[in-house]
């Protein structure tokens, strides 16, 4: 079976829902926790994709010069190569933010605010000729957890979805890397903790209960989006993703 590695930033931003959908999808996973002492490997032999989760951290350096996180400098060096080596590879919110600063895009304290809770984004039209994202509906529903952005994508990134506040919500680069600002792995129970004694949520003058079943209404409609585009993901680690063969075998959206 063909194995993913995947790097979990923060015990409280693990899987969950992403990892069941691609387990689904057919491939393995290897979960690495750098947070909790696990070492980086130095290149990605052996691996089909990579999947990088997100965090609390920042993506770019701290005001000493130091990375956001020790192992920062290691994962991004990670992320250069899978994009290189044409590895299928996924970043979810910091991990789109780090797969974007690894390749000279900008990322920054969003001068539009927090971003917090259930949301849409738009899709772009470079969108209708991706393989993963062609399949999904033109204004996806999502979940809003993050305080920094992406500002300026990597040269020949190519952006494909958009929201009127932070313009660069999911991008692809080169044919197998792909960057979402938003979270599509959370359930319910994240989303809690998450929300329990947040400072962002107390800054934003945010119920907490209020956001927590908002999210939750919404999981069903998440996964119908989000877990095709999981198992396609999958299916182009393994292999398999042909655009010119039949596609019954593949989950599309409802399916």
């Amino acid at each position: 079976m063909a194995t993913a590695l995947v790097i979990e930033n923060d015990p409280t931003d693990d899987l969950r829902r992403l990892g069941e959908w691609l387990t689904e999808g057919g491939i393995d996973l290897r979960v690495l926790r750098p947070h909790a002492g696990d070492q980086l490997p130095a290149d990605l032999d052996g691996y089909a994709a990579l999947v990088v989760l997100g965090g609390e951290q920042q993506a770019y350096p701290l005001p000493d010069g130091s990375p956001g996180a020790p192992w920062f400098p290691a994962l991004e060096g990670l992320l250069r190569k899978a994009v290189r080596q044409r590895i299928p590879t996924l970043g979810v919110c910091l991990g789109a933010q780090l797969l974007a600063g690894a390749h000279a895009g900008q990322v920054e304290r969003s001068p539009s605010g927090p971003e917090v809770g259930p949301a849409v984004v738009g899709k772009r039209d470079a969108a209708d000729h991706d393989p993963l994202f062609r399949y999904v509906p033109l204004m996806p529903d999502v979940f809003q957890w993050h305080t920094d952005e992406i500002t300026e994508l990597p040269h020949g990134a190519t952006l494909l979805a958009a929201s009127t506040r932070y313009p660069h919500q999911a991008f692809r680069l080169g044919d197998r890397a792909w960057g979402l600002q938003f979270h599509i792995e959370c359930d319910t129970a994240m989303i809690a903790d998450w929300a329990r004694d947040s400072t962002l949520l107390a800054e934003l003058d945010y119920d907490p209960e209020l956001v927590v079943a908002a999210c939750d209404r919404m999981m069903a409609d998440v996964e119908e989006v989000w877990q095709p585009f999981a198992i396609r993901f999958a299916a182009l680690a393994l292999g398999e993703l042909d655009d010119d063969a039949p596609r019954r075998s593949l989950p599309l959206l409802g399916q």
